[in-house]
């Protein structure tokens, strides 16, 4: 598991080990505008409603690094046509702000470190990859 590609799924597997309030009829939803022109998501919580959550059962959903069926078994996504076409399928690339944040906290270029961690995790993922300096 890398830092900030596949992750694995341990953290949603810690949220679903516990009480757990099942909100993933969004896999569906999100399942259905992929390779299409509303392929771009933002999924928004209010603070305190499960926007971590949500993003962590995305990346367990779709991370291609780790096997999420039984985490999955029983819940809504599960029912849905479209759960088997995408689990597990894909490179996941989760970025957690808070943790930028706290990292380089007073760094005022913060955005080009982070640009440059990921770049990093990507070029050692893809070593066929030629990335120029200037490249985001």
């Amino acid at each position: 598991m890398g830092t900030y590609i596949n992750r694995g799924n341990n953290e949603f597997r810690d949220i679903v080990a516990h009480e757990y309030v099942d909100k993933s009829s969004l896999i569906p939803l999100i399942n259905a505008t992929l390779n299409s022109e509303f392929r771009y998501s933002c999924v928004t919580r209010c603070r305190r409603f499960g926007t971590s959550m949500a993003a962590k059962m995305l990346c367990a959903y779709y991370d291609k690094s780790c096997d999420s069926r039984a985490l999955f078994a029983g819940l809504e996504a599960e029912k849905d046509d479209s759960f088997e076409s995408y689990l597990n399928k894909y490179f996941v690339i989760s970025l957690d702000l808070t943790d930028f944040t706290t990292k380089y906290r007073n760094e005022k270029d913060i955005v080009k470190l982070i640009q440059h961690d990921v770049m990093e995790e990507v070029l050692g993922l893809f070593p066929d990859i030629v990335a120029k300096e200037r490249d985001d």
